[in-house]
């Protein structure tokens, strides 16, 4: 049986999707959902509590963190395995399985990680890393791993020198998507709940390798929206994050040197500003951009029925949008290709009727758009809502 753990905050549409990926990918009587509600303000709870009835929801009274919820819904999962998954994701039908199945087949297989891609269909490096020492810290922090990203030693935070196609040892897997057995878990003492959000993916696989366990990473395919409950920009989430990286190197690290731990501390810092200062700036320009662009273009995909009100949603937002809809009846991916004979260089979304077409058809599709610039969008009428990455219409 497999467990799977949602920690939502204020995400109540993408959390919808991503509960609707997973019910698809997994078998009634053997698997089970819990979601932990951190106190969302938005009417997450009442929402998903309507929407998904077999989903055991548990509405925390205040904002407890990542690990600290994780580790309260731990508790309650009755499963073999448990799978700790990002609200902002969407899962292909078939990566539930793959990873049980790895699981099944490797006694010593610790965290498995799967292959993450971003809503525009482009890797996610994230999907796999490597421990934070001093000397991968320095290089990604120095921006050593971005200028040679396929080093075996410069680049090694993200491991670009594996292939992303094949199945891998790792050492970090990526709490986005992190599938392990409930016994393990419980033997090292589930999440430290020393990190209130960031770094205890890190840790937790530490833990996991000082066992004597591997890490994996699979090339099964989700998509990962990447922190839509967090507003990037905001120094809290620079303080949240560079706080982590520094609770994380004092618990394994320090005792290398105290000189050395000054020396991070003052690293960290710098950049926790520079981050800051970066994110602020690019975030203003970003936002000065969109404000100027009058209109946006989109590929709809989808019954007649859904074809109607998206439309309907269309005409309403972007009143001026030059706008194609097919009928998924007329329409199929062969070979999982986008195969429309049209210039996609003026579209900006794909939108995916998910009544009419499998997850895992359409991150196979995002997968094979890289470089047409196109988004990924999805209506669902269940909840009526057209979802991208910046915005909900509905």
């Amino acid at each position: 049986m497999i467990s799977v753990i949602i920690v939502n905050y204020n995400v109540k549409h993408y959390i919808s999707q991503c509960l609707r990926s997973v019910e698809r990918s997994i078998f009634p009587g053997e698997s089970e959902i819990i979601v932990v509600d951190n106190a969302s303000s938005d009417g997450s709870a009442d929402y998903i509590e309507s929407l998904f009835p077999k989903v055991k929801l548990i509405r925390a009274k205040e904002n407890l963190g990542f690990a600290k919820a994780n580790n309260l819904a731990a508790q309650e999962a009755k499963g073999e395995y448990l799978l700790f998954l990002n609200p902002d994701t969407i899962v292909s039908e078939d990566t539930l399985g793959a990873c049980v199945a790895f699981l099944e087949s490797n006694s010593k297989a610790g965290a498995i990680g799967v292959q993450m891609l971003n809503s525009d269909g482009s890797f996610a490096p994230e999907s796999r890393r490597s421990l934070p020492t001093l000397f991968v810290s320095f290089c990604k922090m120095s921006g050593l791993c971005r200028l040679f990203p396929e080093s075996k030693r410069l680049g090694r935070y993200y491991l670009g020198y594996l292939d992303r196609r094949d199945k891998n040892r790792i050492e970090v897997v990526s709490g986005a998507y992190m599938m392990l057995r409930k016994k393990l878990f419980n033997t090292i003492g589930g999440f430290d709940q020393a990190f209130f959000m960031y770094g205890e993916d890190i840790d937790l696989s530490y833990r996991i390798l000082q066992e004597g366990y591997q890490n994996w990473y699979l090339p099964a395919k989700i998509i990962h929206y990447k922190g839509e409950s967090t507003v990037k920009t905001s120094y809290r989430y620079v303080k949240t994050f560079y706080d982590a990286m520094l609770i994380f190197y004092n618990k394994h690290y320090r005792k290398y040197s105290r000189f050395l731990s000054v020396i991070v501390h003052i690293v960290v810092v710098l950049q926790a500003v520079a981050s800051f200062l970066k994110n602020n700036i690019f975030h203003s320009r970003h936002a000065k951009a969109l404000t100027g662009q009058e209109r946006k273009n989109f590929v709809v995909l989808g019954s007649v029925a859904v074809i109607d009100r998206v439309e309907a949603l269309l005409k309403k937002y972007y009143p001026g949008s030059n706008n194609i809809f097919i009928e998924s009846s007329h329409f199929s991916f062969p070979n999982g290709h986008l195969d429309i004979d049209i210039d996609l260089s003026n579209y900006h979304y794909v939108v995916y009727d998910v009544d009419s077409f499998s997850y895992r058809c359409i991150i196979d599709a995002m997968a094979l758009t890289i470089g047409n610039n196109l988004g990924l969008a999805t209506y669902s009428s269940l909840t009526g809502a057209l979802i991208t990455k910046q915005e909900i219409i509905i």
